[in-house]
């Protein structure tokens, strides 16, 4: 049993070392040949890995069959529709940030505030959350001001939208609280991604091709280098589709409180990663800054006493 505490803990690790490391690869690809071309592909990526995934588990009898109870196929793809909807904003919006100049690292923790939002979220939901939840929201608020303020008292525009994406990203998980137990949570991820790639072809064609097909010979040029698609394929395959797939083997079985807080690790690498592939560098004000964040995100996941853990 301990073993298999183990194993499961290190799943989600490497899950939240892929994600954490995609950042760089979404700096760089957004950069190569825009930020909604690089969603579009991604995201269809990932839901191509996941139908092999889907007829292995349906031949060997692992998939849950939900058709019925819960509304069945009309759930999952109502369900999948959402998901994908929610995820579509909130990478579209953050891939944009990237786009417009914010760091991997900054990025990172910027986006790991969805784990803040999520509980505040949930008080609309009649959701209760415990007085850790609050501190971890001024710490962040402290952090943030260490993080991106820089002498003036306006966030940069890549700021905004990464705090944005986090929003977006709390509105994700919370829809997928919702109809994950209802559903096969691999089929519902499949559908999301191919709605996410849908629906980023639309800005990708007004704004990465200049809404015109004339275009289109230029726009194409952009994916003929082999460092396009280096990180286009690892944040399609890697991050959309197995980091997915390791997040959902990792956590059965696992305290969900535990399960988030090892995720969380995900802003850590960001940072790692940003410095180590792509020379960024960070000042003691910023790194203070990551390091409340990072504080406020594991605070956040220890459920308080005598109070409802969300």
């Amino acid at each position: 049993m301990k073993s298999r505490k183990i194993k499961h803990s290190l799943f989600l690790a490497l899950a939240a070392f892929i994600w954490g490391t995609a950042f760089v690869a979404q700096s760089v690809g957004g950069d190569a040949c825009g930020p909604y071309t690089f969603n579009c592909i991604r995201s269809f990526l990932g839901g191509f890995i996941l139908i092999p995934v889907i007829i292995i588990t349906n031949k060997l009898g692992l998939s849950k069959d939900y058709s019925a109870s819960n509304g069945g196929t009309k759930t999952l793809i109502i369900g999948g529709i959402l998901c994908g909807i929610c995820l579509c904003l909130g990478s579209n919006v953050q891939q944009l940030g990237l786009y417009l100049g914010a760091s991997a690292g900054k990025a990172g923790f910027l986006t790991a505030c969805y784990i803040l939002l999520v509980p505040i979220l949930g008080i609309f939901l009649k959701k209760k959350c415990g007085v850790n939840i609050w501190i971890g929201v001024l710490l962040t608020l402290v952090g943030l001001y260490l993080l991106c303020f820089d002498g003036s008292l306006s966030f940069h525009t890549a700021d905004i939208l990464l705090l944005a994406c986090a929003f977006f990203f709390a509105l994700h998980i919370l829809v997928i609280d919702y109809f994950s137990p209802k559903t096969d949570g691999v089929k519902l991820s499949c559908i999301q991604f191919f709605v996410c790639g849908i629906i980023s072809a639309v800005p990708m064609f007004f704004f990465d091709m200049n809404h015109s097909f004339l275009n289109i010979s230029t726009w194409a040029a952009t994916l003929t280098s082999l460092n396009t698609w280096i990180p286009i394929f690892y944040a399609g395959f890697l991050s959309c589709g197995v980091a997915y797939t390791l997040q959902i083997v990792g956590q059965v079985g696992m305290n969900p409180t535990v399960a988030s807080l090892i995720l969380s690790l995900e802003s850590v690498f960001a940072v790692i990663s940003g410095w180590i592939l792509l020379g960024e560098t960070m000042g003691p004000r910023e790194l203070a800054g990551c390091g409340l964040i990072f504080v406020a995100i594991v605070l956040a996941q220890i459920p308080a006493k005598s109070k409802p853990n969300f």
